[in-house]
């Protein structure tokens, strides 16, 4: 095993987060698009973060991976702080970013397109024993080794956008809702593989979906996020079996209900001051 992996796999201490967002604040112009978000990730660990269009989980990865500069705040990767860097130096130090929509290269070919994953590499042995597991993990890739990906289906192009992402041998895999736009049978299978690459290589993963479901019944905590803001922390078990969370995410009937009949939302529950 490579020796970077054995350090990727060994416990964090409760005192020791591999990722801590502290206060975090991004605006577009005058828009303030995340406010006073604070988030842990630690090794190892499967955090999902859930919330519906517009509520900021899209800007809280591109703040993250250094796309976007926050307005405020700290993001901490292993103690040290790298808001601020940019997108290859937050790659180098082991987060990468699978970005919503794929992004794959579509006149490149499947291989290749794994290989533009290697970029920050030197090892050309291990970029093709990655490969190899790669294609473990998703069989349909090797059959279409040498295909234009543009050629692909969107499962498989989302199979290839996870699997360029592992060739940079991250720490922390971060996926911008893996699940859109696929079936639920696809995603399923895609969350099964995302769990597998964690318990084989030790990579923690933080992901973003609409699918609360699915996220909740893979992830370890969960963090709900409505308007910018983070409104629910918890256990993922403990937030699949909240009233409020079943009645907005999972399709349950909603616990109790205001003076107008009408649900209760979120705004009305903040945690945030």
């Amino acid at each position: 095993m490579h020796p970077a992996r054995d350090r990727r796999a060994a416990p964090a201490t409760a005192a020791s987060p591999l990722l801590e967002v502290r206060n975090l604040e991004t605006w577009y112009g005058p828009i303030a698009a995340m406010q006073g978000v604070n988030l842990q990730v630690r090794e190892g660990q499967m955090v999902a973060v859930l919330g519906a269009n517009g509520a900021g989980k899209t800007t809280l990865l591109n703040t993250l991976a250094g796309v976007v500069d926050p307005f405020k705040g700290e993001v901490l990767w292993q103690g040290e702080r790298i808001h601020g860097l940019d997108p290859d130096a937050v790659c180098r130090r082991g987060l990468v970013l699978v970005p919503e929509g794929r992004q794959i290269y579509p006149f490149l070919s499947v291989r290749d397109n794994l290989t533009m994953g290697a970029f920050t590499r030197g090892d050309p042995d291990g970029v093709r024993e990655d490969i190899a597991r790669v294609f473990g993990w998703f069989p349909r890739l090797r059959e279409r080794e040498r295909q234009h990906a543009g050629l692909l289906s969107g499962g498989e192009q989302q199979m290839l956008a996870i699997g360029r992402a592992y060739l940079s041998r991250p720490r922390l895999l971060m996926l911008d809702e893996p699940s859109l736009g696929l079936s639920p049978l696809l995603t399923k299978e895609i969350f099964g593989i995302v769990s597998r690459i964690r318990s084989e290589t030790g990579t923690a993963i933080l992901v973003v979906e609409q699918n609360a479901a699915i996220a909740l019944a893979h992830a370890d905590d969960g963090y709900i996020m409505e308007l910018g803001r983070i409104v629910a922390a918890d256990t993922c078990a403990n937030l699949s079996q909240k009233a409020d969370v079943r009645e907005a995410y999972l399709g349950g009937q909603a616990a109790h209900q205001n003076a107008s009949g009408t649900a209760q939302r979120w705004k009305r529950r903040k945690t945030w001051r």
